[in-house]
């Protein structure tokens, strides 16, 4: 135990002071936004979805996650506002997550063939229009395997429906294989974008949705 002691001392003493003033910094963001998210929620009549937690406790361990994650941690919502029960609104509310996050990534992949292309005067309008909604609609099916639910919080209307949002927490390492799964799928599917895959594989591999 001793020596166990004596090495985690040394890793903090010789720990690079940038690293662990990032880690503070982002500690210290991510408590101020869980104080504001759990007053929002007190306020606007929010409760946790099918826990058995507090609601406390599942921002907490929420947060911890992304805090683990750091710049790897991406959090995607999907919002179902007028379900006629808190089951149907959960599964609306993990499909909306889903749609959100593969039009985030179609759109930016088109802002960047679009850019980039005409740039070197290629023009991507028109012919690329089945490339992209066939990678949305990939991208969409491959990463639900890699969204991991954190929680869900509902809130009656007051009309007999029901409104649920849902958190979801991707590791971008991963989204971005899931992401060129889909755009291999999706350039079989075009010949137009596979006249230039090695460029839009690049982009899709460079970055993600913001």
């Amino acid at each position: 135990m001793k020596k166990i002691i004596m090495i985690m001392m040394a890793l903090c003493i010789f720990a690079a002071p940038e690293a662990f003033a990032q880690n503070k910094a982002l500690q210290k963001a991510l408590n101020k936004e869980f104080k504001e998210k759990k007053k929002e929620y007190k306020k606007e009549g929010w409760k946790l979805f099918a826990s058995s937690r507090s609601l406390d406790v599942a921002l907490l361990s929420h947060y911890d996650k992304l805090n683990q994650l750091g710049e790897d941690g991406q959090v995607v919502v999907g919002i179902a506002t007028k379900a006629k029960s808190k089951n149907v609104g959960h599964q609306m509310a993990i499909n909306n997550a889903c749609i959100t996050y593969s039009q985030q990534a179609g759109s930016q992949l088109k802002g960047r063939v679009v850019s980039d292309m005409s740039g070197d005067g290629t023009s991507a309008e028109g012919e690329f229009d089945h490339f992209y909604g066939a990678y949305e609609r990939l991208v969409e099916k491959e990463i639900r395997g890699e969204m991991a639910e954190s929680y869900s919080v509902y809130r009656d209307n007051g009309d007999g429906t029901i409104e649920i949002q849902s958190f979801f927490i991707v590791s971008e390492s991963a989204a971005s294989k899931a992401r060129v799964r889909a755009l291999e799928n999706a350039l079989k599917e075009s010949e137009a974008a596979q006249k230039h895959a090695e460029k839009i594989s690049a982009f899709v591999r460079e970055g993600r949705p913001e």
